[in-house]
């Protein structure tokens, strides 16, 4: 018997869950080099950070921009002053290797009558791009963006999105995600919140826990029953 007897919906996070944050980097080792690992780390550290410090101060700018803004920190940070680089990279960003677990399970879940949808801090333009690319049309009741709540994860506006566009009860949703500060806020919410742990990352120290933790999106469909 499924875990989570009350679900009718599942909402995933994008970037880092569905979509590969570091596959840029990754398709341009050859030129980057050594440093390939850290200029990603960077960015995607400071990308974060600067949603938070963002929500925080009240000074929102959409993530197309904190992406670029991250970027080139992790440009000036290691080293590395390249236009064309960070052009590309740019470009790679928003067609975004899906997992290759991403389709399949979500498909899954859909077939099996749940609801489905992305709750992201994606722009919608960008959103949208990504799910193109990933050929993942027509698997999601919604794309939802932080935009329409004008402040970034984890604040609880952010997530009341997603009861209120699907119109289900936060007791019923499970909540994916690969960010344990994601998690936490959506389980703080009162979602089902599941960790998608690739990394085997230790748990983190916050009031609340994920209701389980995963380490690919593959094993998502029979955790929920499915």
């Amino acid at each position: 018997m499924t875990a989570f007897p009350s679900v009718k919906a599942v909402v995933f996070d994008a970037y880092g869950t569905l979509f590969d944050v570091h596959s840029p980097t990754a398709k341009l080792l050859g030129e980057i080099g050594p440093k390939a690992a850290r200029l990603s780390e960077l960015w995607r550290l400071k990308q974060l950070e600067y949603t938070w410090l963002r929500s925080l101060m009240g000074v929102h700018a959409n993530f197309w921009q904190v992406t670029q803004d991250g970027l080139d920190y992790a440009l000036e940070a290691t080293g590395i002053a390249d236009e064309s680089l960070r052009s590309r990279l740019l470009s790679l960003y928003r067609s975004l290797d899906a997992y290759p677990d991403a389709l399949s399970s979500v498909s899954a879940l859909r077939a099996a009558g749940l609801r489905t949808a992305i709750l992201s801090n994606g722009a919608p333009e960008m959103l949208e791009q990504a799910v193109t690319s990933a050929l993942m049309n027509g698997v999601f009741d919604a794309v939802l963006s932080i935009e329409m709540a004008g402040v970034y994860k984890p604040s609880p506006r952010v997530y009341a999105l997603a009861t209120d566009v699907l119109q289900v009860e936060a007791a019923d949703i499970a909540f994916v995600s690969s960010n344990g500060w994601d998690v936490a806020g959506a389980a703080q919410f009162g979602f089902h919140a599941v960790h998608v742990n690739r990394a085997r990352f230790p748990p983190e120290r916050m009031p609340t826990a994920p209701r389980a933790i995963i380490t690919s999106l593959a094993e998502l469909p029979a955790l929920l029953g499915v």
